[in-house]
């Protein structure tokens, strides 16, 4: 009987964030961070330290939206666990008529199974070369 595989298939990792959120299964997201996870954004300035945090924000974003989807539409594991999601969120805010659509991506660093800490970009190039730069630095470590 072939042995299977133990090393996590953290693009399929990636795409199951983006599926929760777009769900609205935060439980899956949940489960999906280590516990003290971080989840930043460059171009809001915050971050948000911890499941439960990562949790609430992610609801109250989702939650602000009658309509909601996350696709990802490039998703490249760099090695050492950082893999860069370039993604096309679309959603309808609440008690309105029109669709807004952003394109970002998002940095996920990996341990293991769990994502220890993930950072979106708007400028899909910085983000391209903070992922790579992690990726050396990990690799050098």
């Amino acid at each position: 009987m072939p042995e299977e595989a133990t090393t996590p298939d953290l693009v399929e990792r990636m795409r199951e964030v983006f599926e929760a959120l777009s769900s609205r299964d935060f439980d899956a997201l949940a489960n999906l961070c280590a516990p003290d996870a971080v989840y930043e954004s460059v171009a809001m300035g915050a971050t948000f330290e911890g499941v439960a945090a990562i949790r609430e924000f992610s609801e109250d974003m989702v939650g602000a939206y009658e309509g909601f989807d996350a696709q990802i539409e490039e998703n490249v594991d760099l090695g050492k666990g950082i893999v860069l999601a370039v993604v096309n969120q679309r959603g309808r805010p609440a008690g309105s008529s029109f669709e807004a659509r952003m394109r970002y991506a998002a940095v996920g660093a990996w341990v293991e199974d769990l994502l220890v800490r993930i950072t979106m970009y708007t400028d899909i190039d910085e983000a391209r070369a903070a992922a790579e730069r992690l990726a050396e630095e990990r690799a050098d470590a």
